[in-house]
């Protein structure tokens, strides 16, 4: 039997249902991304909602049409982090018991923002696919009622509101790009701009170690691909949803997929130049923009900033990675007589040239070090590869012999 796909009245039901208890985010325009792309980008900030993803928007609306019955037995469900911490923050709010399993990988700052607002953590597994059985398994013995992170016509309602949100503030919107696990938020942002506005082109995304939605629309059903790790762990789902299928295949023009370099690059921009945190999953449209080119020159895109909740040390390590690609970091292995003032004559030729060392290590037995040598290796903050190449032909004057390490 057929599966029945929602409708756009029961988007806008979900949007009067849910008005004012979600954060009404702004789809910004940037200059930046705009001038770098050709397109008029604007981003829609939903990284920005109190728990710090879209999930809210699925979660609320999903509770507030449960029956009283189902209530008073408590929810249960199964995130990587997103719709766990959704789930937690709206069942508190409404006096609800929420059980939800996560797997052991996902990031501490999600389990611990899942805890405080009020949920019963269950750590299981290595992947969400894992956590998820466990958490169906564990539905059946208790009562609970289920959740489903993307795969149900309320919660799929509820992220279809993003949409019409973004209709409002950028009416004349040409392109949206949407980041793309089970398909939950793609598949109601795609019926209600197709519904509204056709001429919409409506692009997915995906990280290429995970295509699970791509791989589904090629083979015409649900499939399930092998576990990956990606930085993407937010849409590191193995096997897109039914209903969203469905919904995808009518409504949504392409899907694209991204590397993780292209992530990386990504949420560093988003940080650097539009000042807002974006994690894995959340920067996967904004990469897809820069890197494929989805939206043609001069057309309007929007650009679905999903959700901000990066483990900080992966977000420092993005950092440092970004910075050494961009030349404004370097690590150079200098070799040096081993006697008093040597590091002191060092450090001069570089402070002449206006970089500033930011760490040292000093080496008297590998890198093939002579006696009464040493090698010290220095990382520099630098204006960019001309300032490298300006400091090393400087050491190369002074009779230092160096070379770059990767």
């Amino acid at each position: 039997m057929a599966l029945r796909m929602i409708s756009l009245d029961d988007i806008r039901e979900a949007q009067a249902r849910i008005w004012g208890a979600i954060y009404d985010s702004p789809c910004a325009y940037s200059e930046r991304f705009s001038r770098l792309t050709g397109a008029r980008v604007c981003l829609k900030l939903d990284n920005l909602q109190r728990t710090g993803s879209f999930k809210e928007r699925g979660a609320l609306n999903k509770i507030l049409t449960i029956s009283s019955e189902e209530r008073q037995r408590g929810l249960i469900a199964a995130s990587a982090g997103n719709h766990a911490q959704a789930v937690a923050y709206h069942a508190s709010r409404h006096g609800l018991r929420a059980v939800i399993w996560m797997p052991e990988t996902t990031p501490l700052i999600k389990v611990t923002a899942t805890r405080e607002y009020g949920a019963e953590v269950k750590l299981h597994g290595a992947t969400y696919d894992e956590a998820y059985r466990s958490a169906i398994e564990h539905a059946q013995e208790t009562g609970l009622t289920w959740v489903h992170p993307f795969d149900d016509d309320a919660v799929i309602a509820g992220q279809g509101t993003l949409a019409l949100d973004i209709l409002r503030q950028c009416p004349q919107v040409e392109t949206v790009l949407v980041p793309v696990g089970g398909g939950g938020l793609i598949g109601g942002m795609a019926c209600a701009l197709k519904e509204l506005a056709p001429r919409t082109r409506v692009i997915g995304v995906q990280s290429a170690r995970l295509p699970s939605m791509q791989a589904a629309v090629a083979a015409g059903r649900v499939v399930e691909l092998e576990p990956a790790a990606t930085l993407a762990d937010g849409i590191a789902v193995r096997s897109a949803g039914e209903r969203t299928l469905a919904l995808v295949r009518r409504y949504v023009d392409d899907i694209v997929t991204v590397d993780e370099e292209e992530i990386a690059n990504a949420i560093l921009l988003l940080l650097e130049h539009e000042k807002t945190v974006a994690e894995g999953a959340g920067a996967v449209a904004l990469a897809a923009l820069l890197h494929r080119r989805p939206a043609a020159a001069g057309r309007s895109a929007v650009v679905v900033v999903s959700g901000g909740n990066i483990d900080v040390n992966v977000l420092s390590r993005i950092i440092e990675r970004g910075l050494v690609k961009d030349g404004r970091l370097v690590r150079l292995r200098i070799h040096l007589p081993d006697h008093p003032g040597s590091l002191h004559r060092l450090t001069a030729v570089i402070a002449r040239h206006r970089a500033n060392i930011v760490q040292t290590s000093h080496d008297h037995a590998h890198f093939g070090v002579s006696l009464g040598d040493a090698v010290i290796d220095v990382k520099l903050e630098t204006r960019g590869p001309d300032h490298i190449d300006e400091i090393c032909s400087a050491l190369r004057a002074a009779g230092y012999l160096h070379e770059r390490v990767m």
